[in-house]
């Protein structure tokens, strides 16, 4: 029992003012137990007996502990008697949410304590001193009104008796603590913390809440279409509005976002009772949807400190069409496997299988992960990105100690470098596994020694020995919605900074280079698929019209143009004999000409290279002489024309100049006639065509001195041996 060494004796009407004025100048700040009460209980009314408990316990575990010279209140070890409810989470919330307030006052509350004389003047046994710790935030918080007592509560003895020390302490409590707030010239001790505690409980007073939808229960329409039906709008953004509203995440397509203050009302419809809703931080459903966008279908997936369930769960729901099986590794205790697995059956699970072994103990090589391809690491950090810290700790079954960092606004130097150095093993330990193709490492930290800092080390230092392809920085796999995402992700790593709308998140993609020897052809892509069961009714085995075509059209065309440029030349070869020989007879006239030089057409002739042009493509039966002739040359004429088809590629022709030999008329005898006949020879050419014909690219005429123009000559005068005669 507690024994006072002084009584104070007042009558209750004498002392309600003095109460009153001295409470009216306490006003706190916390809303711990207003509007974040879990219990169902009415506002700033108090806990319960088992909550107290709890707290005190949370509290004793996580408490800043003084030198030995300092210390004025001393704290026992042993802990306090729990009850079995206290197991329930609405429990564990409220107790630590009151755990944690008391842990950011405790200075202050000490400091009450001392000052209203209860500490040393009282008995107190020190395993109480927490109790008295929690429950003094909590009285204070209540402007030193009394407690709501349920009648269905079990009274536990330990917390009556320390209700009514303070009950008998209250006129000094409140006085010690309006001359604290005096001392520090705050409003409230709200005021008295650091500047980065206050913004951080600013920002999860109005932080959004998020809630991703389990499509295998419900669909988005349905979703949406229930919300409808009880007053719920649907809106672009829920900022700064207080009524039923809500709005569809741009990042991830199944997250909904409502306003803070709906939280209350949304637990209790049927869409969180059954699962089909489920709140959780927006940057686990972020990391989850970076690693879907890296499966394949038939992909296993290996999670590293997973934290909460409902991440799991949320993995297994969008792997829910696929033949991916999900291992999660680190659950310590096989006791928890029948309630893990009544809870991934009422949220539709089936693909999760639970590896107790610690991480960094299964080996690269484990015969269970070998279609393991994106490991999916989550790891301890300082978590100082997220706003609410209880809701972290809870949700995440992250270490209670990270109270102690949230209190003060930071961690310590040596803490952050613990927790840098298992991050980097982790990281490290999963780059080792040789048929993993891709790596996700998210933090909801804010230290670029956790984020960046890390995955650069290990990249860096990675093991290039072992015959793999080495891993590489891969730019985020997730939309990038405004400027500042975009500025915050030239980097190629996704960072989200803590704001009035979210938490603050860092997330990396780690892929290994693409191995060239093992580029997959499109159809092993259709013959896997039809192994599968992919492509039932899609026949593989036949060719298409198309590729038929193709397969026609792919005839070896160097054999076809070599039989027929050899037909080509020869006969090429043959004309040009004859017209050799009759060529020999009328030198004497020739001499009159310029010589020009010749080239050994037979030569010419008789190649059958085929030159393969850049420009447009010419047609391979046209003879090779007659496309690189340059000068004009004697009683040469085009022969042969072969005229293009119409799918046959369009040809260039070149100009070509035939020198005809000159008229010799055969009317010698008459005097008459030949008075009319100059003495001058003529010697006509022909010259290509300078009108554009439509089936040739237009071509540039030659146009000489003495030349004189012609019309074209018709088809058959051309192919005529002599068409003088």
């Amino acid at each position: 029992m507690l024994r006072a060494t002084s009584e104070l004796e007042f009558s209750n009407e004498k002392n309600t003012e003095e109460i009153s004025q001295l409470a009216s100048l306490v006003l706190s700040g916390d809303t711990s137990t207003g509007e974040k009460n879990s219990t169902g209980l009415p506002e700033k009314t108090g806990y319960p007996d088992s909550v107290y408990i709890m707290a005190a316990n949370i509290f004793q575990g996580i408490r800043f502990e003084k030198s030995p010279e300092k210390v004025l209140i001393k704290y026992g070890n042993e802990p306090l008697r729990s009850l079995p409810e206290s197991e329930d989470e609405s429990f564990q919330r409220s107790s630590y949410e009151l755990a944690f307030s008391a842990l950011k006052f405790q200075d202050i509350l000490e400091a009450i304590l001392i000052d209203s004389c209860i500490f040393p003047s009282t008995t107190i046994p020190d395993h109480l001193s927490s109790l008295i710790i929690v429950m003094l935030y909590d009285f204070q918080d209540r402007k030193f009104q009394a407690r709501f007592l349920s009648d269905n509560e079990e009274p536990i003895a330990e917390v009556q008796e320390v209700e009514n020390l303070l009950n008998s302490f209250k006129i000094k409590l409140a006085a010690a603590l309006a001359r604290c707030r005096i001392k520090h010239d705050a409003l409230s001790i709200y005021h008295i913390l650091p500047e980065t505690v206050r913004n951080q409980e600013l920002r999860a007073s109005t932080l959004p809440l998020y809630a991703w939808i389990n499509t295998c229960k419900i669909s988005p329409e349905e979703v949406y279409y229930s919300l409808k039906k009880r007053g719920y709008n649907k809106v672009k953004s829920v900022l700064h509005i207080d009524d039923k509203v809500f709005a569809v995440d741009q990042h991830c397509y199944d997250v909904l976002i409502f306003p803070s203050h709906l939280k209350n009302n949304l637990l209790n419809i049927d869409l969180f009772k059954d699962y089909k809703l489920i709140f959780q931080d927006k940057s686990r459903s972020l990391a989850v949807h970076s690693v879907k966008a890296l499966l394949n279908m038939d992909d296993d997936i290996l999670m590293v400190n997973t934290g909460s369930w409902y991440t799991v769960a949320h993995m297994s729901i969008l792997t829910n069409n696929n033949t991916s099986k999900i291992f999660v590794c680190g659950v310590k205790s096989q006791a928890k496997d029948p309630d893990l697995k009544n809870l991934f059956t009422k949220m539709g699970c089936k693909n999760i299988e639970i590896l107790h072994e610690a991480f960094l103990n299964i080996e690269s090589k484990d015969h269970r992960l070998q279609k393991v391809k994106v490991i999916l690491l989550l790891p301890r950090c300082s978590g100082l990105g997220v706003s609410n810290p209880v809701e972290f700790i809870l949700n995440e079954h992250e270490d209670t100690g990270l109270l102690k960092d949230f209190s003060q606004g930071g961690t310590s130097e040596d803490k952050l470098h613990i927790l840098v150095q298992q991050q980097y093993e982790q990281l490290t330990h999963a780059m080792k596994f040789t048929k993993a193709q891709a790596v996700v490492y998210c933090t909801c930290s804010v230290y670029p020694e956790e984020n960046e800092g890390v995955v650069k080390k290990a990249l860096e230092f990675q093991d290039h020995g072992i015959k793999v392809q080495p891993y590489r920085l891969s730019p985020p796999v997730l939309p990038l919605c405004s400027l500042k995402e975009i500025h915050l992700s030239t980097d190629k790593f996704f960072r989200m900074e803590p704001s009035e709308i979210t938490n603050g998140c860092f997330l990396s993609v780690l892929t290994r280079e693409r191995d060239p020897s093992e580029a997959v052809s499109v159809k092993d892509v259709l013959a896997r698929a039809a192994a599968k069961g992919l492509l039932d009714g899609i026949e593989l085995g036949k060719a298409s019209k198309r590729e038929k075509k193709k397969k026609k059209s792919k005839i070896p065309l160097s054999k076809a143009h070599t039989n027929d440029s050899n037909d080509i030349q020869r006969k090429i070869a043959e004309f040009l004999n004859r017209e050799s020989n009759a060529n020999a007879n009328r030198s004497e006239t020739l001499a009159t000409k310029t010589s020009l030089p010749q080239k050994n057409t037979t030569t010419a002739g008789s190649s059958s290279h085929v030159r393969k042009p850049n420009k447009p493509t010419s047609n391979p039966l046209v003879p090779t002489f007659m496309k690189n002739t340059a000068q004009p040359r004697p009683y040469e004429r085009q022969t042969n024309f072969v005229r293009s088809r119409p799918e046959d590629r369009v040809m260039a022709l070149k100009p070509v100049e035939i020198v005809l030999p000159p008229v010799m008329l055969p009317f010698s005898g008459s005097q008459g006639i030949k008075s009319q006949i100059p003495t001058q020879h003529f010697y006509y050419r022909w010259v290509g065509p300078k009108t554009v014909m439509p089936n040739y690219f237009p071509s540039p005429s030659i146009s000489r001195r003495g030349e004189k123009p012609r019309e074209n000559l018709p088809s058959s005068l051309l192919r005529h041996p002599r068409p003088w005669l």
